[in-house]
This record gives structure tokens, sequence and C-alpha cells, in this order.
């Protein structure tokens, strides 16, 4: 870090002495390619203990933001390149993180057994097959969220395989992935946090993948014309195993989560690519139904006039997932069902 503020104040120096070019600037203040945080630092987290809810914390494998109040992180940064892909196993030594700062709760590998949740990896296992080392990294349970079954074997999987297999046609991805609210459904039931209240269980589960052909220069070549893909899914077990259901914004995806997912990029680019919603011929994108926000949050539903909402085991208002009176129980149930069976749409969340 302390090198890095030499490097500016040297390359400041240098412009105003007219010894630079701005393009060298470029070439000297760029992250290298292949760098996991190539398109920025979402929420300018820091490997700093006064900062618990954005801790910083880096392997060669991957970059993520650790949120220690939730037990989990906030997002996860990491590069997939042909250097990646390899013939490893997939190992499954899901195991605590003991690099976490002295005094803070480790998750351990039995922290979601029995919560109907699974372990739902950031980083992919199967996107670090490169060596045994590179794999085990992928099972510290920092690289974990409480994912909704269907979600991580169904759309999840779905959106990893696609994405890989970019990767195996000739092209790099740099991804960013999070997950935001309070919330989910899993196997049995709505729950806001697992592990004994150590671990939220978030609300929604997000992934923005910038998809770059083979080169050099990486983060230079991020034009108004790069593909980005963004989805962005409530996490529950009823959703579409088609990940294409979920396709959104990077804007929506910043709205919601507050981050600023592509930092690095030049504004102007920025401008452009992330307002897009991904309408490659290959994706077969379906039409996306965007639910008004909670509390400043965007909700995704899938295209469908039916879908799922919440009521509580006493109240007659029905919720959508994340509405604050859903705190204390959250039982799922179709949004048609609900009206017939009397309830009401809540005023606040707007189901």
């Amino acid at each position: 870090m302390r090198r890095t503020r030499l490097l500016k104040v040297l390359v400041a120096i240098l412009l105003v002495a007219g010894l630079l070019v701005p393009s060298t600037v470029i070439a000297l203040t760029s992250p290298a390619d292949g760098n996991n945080l190539l398109l920025g630092n979402p929420s300018k987290a820091v490997h700093s203990t006064a900062s618990p809810n954005n801790y910083l914390m880096t392997t060669s494998n991957y970059t993520l933001s650790y949120n220690k109040s939730r037990g989990e992180p906030n997002w996860v940064s990491w590069y997939v390149g042909s250097s990646s892909l390899g013939s490893v196993d997939r190992l499954n030594n899901f195991r605590a993180d003991s690099t976490l700062p002295a005094g803070w709760y480790e998750v351990q590998a039995n922290g979601y057994s029995g919560s109907g949740f699974d372990r739902g990896h950031n980083c992919p296992s199967a996107d670090r097959t490169s060596s045994v080392a590179a794999n085990s990294s992928t099972f510290l349970m920092t690289n974990m969220i409480p994912q909704a079954p269907r979600n991580n074997e169904g759309t999840w999987a779905n959106f990893e395989n696609y994405l890989r297999g970019l990767v195996k046609s000739g092209d790099e991805l740099y991804i960013v992935m999070g997950s935001y609210g309070t919330g989910g459904t899993g196997s049995k039931t709505c729950q806001t946090t697992i592990d004994g209240g150590h671990v939220a269980v978030p609300a929604h589960i997000w992934k923005v993948a910038v998809v770059l052909s083979n080169g050099t220069k990486d983060l230079s070549r991020i034009t108004t014309k790069t593909r980005v893909i963004a989805i962005n899914t409530p996490n529950i077990n009823t959703v579409s195993s088609k990940w294409q259901t979920y396709l959104t914004s990077v804007d929506a995806i910043e709205k919601a989560t507050g981050e600023d997912l592509l930092s690095n990029v030049p504004a102007a680019i920025q401008k452009v690519i992330e307002a897009k919603v991904d309408s490659n011929p290959a994706t077969s994108p379906v039409p996306i139904v965007v639910v008004p926000p909670v509390s400043g949050k965007t909700t995704f539903q899938p295209a469908t006039k039916d879908y799922t909402v919440y009521v509580t085991a006493t109240g007659k208002t029905y919720h959508r997932l994340g509405c604050q009176y859903l705190s204390k129980s959250c039982i799922p149930i179709l949004r048609s069902k609900a009206i017939a069976e009397g309830y009401t749409p809540c005023s606040v969340c707007n189901p």
C-alpha cells in the first residue's frame, strides 16, 4: 500500500514536469492482467480491524470484503482465464478461515448444518482447478454464503458453467459476486440468520462478469462495446433454473448495494456498459420484472404473473422478501393464494 502511494506521488511529479504522457501513466498505475481486483475495490474495503464489516482479505485466488457482523463476504472478486482451469478434482474440504483477526467468530465447516441452506461458494471450486492449493482455497468458509439449494445447484451452477464455457472458447473473465439484504428461503423455511445468529441469510445474490477475448493490457481493452453479464437472484428455493431470467444491469446492482463495481474503468465507459442488460443471443434472455425496491434495495422476480410472496404467522398482509416486517417469521406463499386467503399487500414493501 505504501509503495502504491509513493508511485502515485512520483507519477504526479513526472506529469507536472512533462516527463510522462497520460498513456504511460495508465500503464504504470493499472493493475496487472489477471489481478483479482482489476475492476476495482467495490466498497473500498481495507485490511484493518477498524473496518470489521468491510474487511479486505486477499489471497492469490480471489479477493473479498468480509463482513464480521454477517459472518460472510459482502463481495468476492476474481479472474478466470485458461490458466485457472485444469484437472484437479473438487476437494470438498470446507473449513473455518483461521486468518480472520483474533477474537472474531470463525464459521465452522458444519455451521450451516440442518439449516436448509447450502454452503454456497462465491468464487466457485470449478473456477480454481489448476492446482490442489487453488481448489482448496475456495472451501474456506469466508468464501461461503447460505444459499437456497435450488438456487445454488440449479440457477447458479448453470451460470457458472456457462461462464467457464466462454473461457474454454477463448475468452477471459473478471468477476465480482456478492449478496445483500436479510431473509432467504431454503429447503425448509425462511430464515434471517443461521449458526446461532452468527451468519446472516442474504435475500439476494448477484454476480457481474466482464468478458474479454484473450489478450494483454486487459483494463485498457474494456470499452463501451465490452460484454458485461450481470444477474441478481432472490435467495429462495423456487427460483427458475434459467439464470437468464435474472439478467439485470450493473447500475441496478450498484443501486441496491451502494457499491461501485467497475471503479477502475474510465467513467465514460462505465456509464455505457453499466446501464446495459446483456442481450447476447447466446444467453437467450427472457423478460425481467423489476419489483419496486424495499428501503432503496432493488428486488427482482421472475417474469410471471404469479410469484412467491411472504406472510407472517400472525399478520394478514403479504410481503416481498427482505421487508422489515418479516424479521420474526417468514412463510412463502404464491401471491394468488395469499390474495385468495384474504391477505392484503404490505404498504411498506408494495409487493
